[in-house]
């Protein structure tokens, strides 16, 4: 679909991060969900293989490579999205790394890679949307990627949780600034998720732990009250919601969706 032939008014979404896991399945729903979806991922292949599973089943999508701690890079994401789709109505800033170390191991390497991505990546995503839906003037909605982490700092994740705590403050100041805008603000909180990601967290933890593969996981998967591994799609599920006009009297708000780890 093109920008002329988006004259019924479809919704469009632009998802970060969105070649694997939890992206992926964000940007598989909201596409069910009947919106054009901009999958962006840093891996150009993974991204354009998402995009042609959605196309594939009947849906509209298209995708870009985008390294989302280059915020020249992400201002050019949302313009190709309008470009091609003719606005910009949600903006899912999902890209994000883990490193598990001990806050006296960690770098200024570390810490920087850590903040630019996590905390950069959603700053310049939510410039980017922010700049764009103000110009549109019909509101929108930015969905930022927290974690658990950043209600309840853990131990070997010391840098990791201080960048989703303030993507957490990103989230109540954006909600704060844009809310005359109509643009709402929030960020959903995932918990232990069946991903890439977390076979990596498992294998650093097992260095610490003295554990083999998949015990670690095993381990922290005690935690979980409803008794089973988060899918992506449970995260999805929110995140539709989210991005819905159900949510439009929700802003500022980072919420658990962990299956009854934190409790808050």
């Amino acid at each position: 679909m093109t920008a002329a032939q988006n004259a019924a008014g479809t919704r469009v979404a632009v998802v970060t991060g969105a070649g694997r896991g939890i992206g992926a399945a964000i940007a598989r729903r909201l596409a069910g969900d009947g919106l054009a979806v901009m999958v962006s991922d840093i891996d150009a292949a993974t991204a354009q293989g998402v995009a042609k599973e959605i196309t594939d089943a009947g849906g509209q999508a298209a995708s870009t490579a985008t390294d989302v701690a280059d915020r020249d890079a992400v201002f050019a994401l949302v313009a190709a999205t309008r470009e091609r789709f003719g606005s910009i109505d949600v903006m899912v800033a999902n890209a994000g790394i883990a490193q598990v170390k001990t806050l006296l191991e960690v770098t200024p390497e570390d810490l920087q890679r850590m903040l630019s991505i996590n905390v950069g990546g959603v700053m310049w995503c939510l410039q980017a949307a922010a700049e764009a839906m103000i110009e549109q003037g019909h509101g929108g909605k930015i969905i930022n990627a927290a974690s658990i982490a950043g209600h309840q700092g853990f131990d070997h994740l010391g840098h990791y949780s201080a960048s989703k705590f303030a993507v957490r403050a990103l989230t109540q100041a954006a909600a704060k600034e844009l809310a005359s805008h109509q643009i709402t603000v929030n960020a959903y909180c995932p918990g232990i998720v069946g991903t890439t990601m977390w076979d990596e967290i498992d294998e650093g933890l097992g260095g610490y732990l003295g554990t083999g593969k998949g015990e670690a996981l095993k381990q922290y998967s005690q935690l979980i009250a409803l008794g089973r591994v988060q899918t992506p799609e449970d995260v999805a599920s929110f995140v539709s919601y989210l991005a819905s006009r159900d949510a439009d009297y929700m802003t500022g708000q980072a919420v658990m969706i962990d299956g009854g780890i934190v409790m808050v």
